[in-house]
């Protein structure tokens, strides 16, 4: 490999290549000609000494090589720090000493922008950018390097090591307040299983966890799950008796103090995870990433919501 022979321009018509599928696509995408795409990319392989796209299975698009993704991996991370010392630059510019990037999955949009109001107030020196995005979205975050600090329910194992706990994380059924179960101290598994379960997408850590948890008391009886795109959306249908929810109850927090939703009560509920601050390992963070991810340590999980306890 010529190292040296690598150009930003090629890693970037590499990265539209491999997001468009198409050369034509990549092109449009950066305002080049389709021969300027052509010639980058050829240039990048030759550097490399590999072929790093190749055209799909079906003959409709390319996709990259296994070498192809190495180089993907390293070229995004390349425009990851590129955009970290840019947004750095801009911070000292606008007066502040630091700036980091804090990302979130979407569950914690919920307590995060509280949680970064308490950060100015005590790092007011310190730019802090909120990202929030999905589970999948914010593990990609991490491994390109888009993040100094991350929040989740269940780290990666990668980053296990650099997985600090910030306070405890309740999971728990709700039902409309008219359900025959929502007074109940107690349920029937086989009354519960055969309700219709509304959730996140296939992936979402709330889901996996929802999983776990009736598999246990389903025995293989084949449940109905309907998949819906937010967590707002499931709340609402749960409030017009569309089915129950498996959820984050910090996500309901201002449901269940209304009664508009109620929590149903019994054995192993609700279900309890933490909250985790990610320190991403793979490279030192920087002395901004530092103060921040003590700050957040030291509130003592003091920024999370309050759940109600049903009556």
């Amino acid at each position: 490999m010529r190292l040296d022979a690598l150009t930003l321009k090629q890693l970037r018509a590499l990265i539209a290549v491999a997001d468009h599928r198409s050369l034509t696509a990549a092109a449009e995408a950066l305002g080049q000609s389709v021969p300027a795409i052509h010639s980058q990319i050829k240039n990048l392989e030759s550097a490399v000494g590999k072929a790093l796209l190749a055209r799909s299975v079906e003959g409709e698009g390319f996709s990259p090589t296994p070498e192809g993704e190495d180089i993907l991996l390293a070229a995004r991370r390349v425009e990851a720090v590129l955009s970290q010392a840019a947004a750095r630059i801009r911070a000292r510019t606008a007066g502040f000493q630091g700036q980091i990037t804090l990302g979130t999955v979407s569950t914690a949009k919920y307590f995060a922008p509280r949680l970064v109001r308490m950060l100015r107030d005590r790092c007011p020196d310190i730019e802090i950018d909120l990202r929030v995005a999905n589970r999948e979205e914010t593990l990609i975050g991490l491994q390109h390097g888009q993040f100094d600090l991350a929040i989740m329910g269940r780290p990666p194992r990668g980053e296990l090591h650099g997985a600090i706990p910030l306070g405890p994380h309740p999971h728990g059924i709700l039902l409309p307040p008219d359900h025959r179960l929502a007074e109940a101290d107690g349920f029937d598994p086989s009354a519960l299983i055969s309700e219709t379960f509304l959730t996140r997408e296939a992936g979402s850590g709330t889901r996996i966890l929802m999983e776990r948890y009736l598999d246990r008391l389903s025995e293989g009886y084949p449940l109905t799950i309907k998949a819906m795109d937010s967590n707002e959306t499931i709340k609402q249908a749960v409030i017009a008796g569309l089915g129950v929810a498996f959820l984050s109850l910090h996500t309901a927090v201002e449901e269940l103090k209304s009664g508009r939703l109620k929590q149903l009560r019994g054995p192993g509920l609700p279900v309890m995870r933490h909250w985790y601050l990610i320190v991403p390992g793979d490279t030192p963070p920087s002395a901004a990433a530092r103060r921040i991810a003590e700050e957040i340590e030291g509130l003592g999980g003091t920024f999370l919501p309050a759940v109600p306890v049903s009556a």
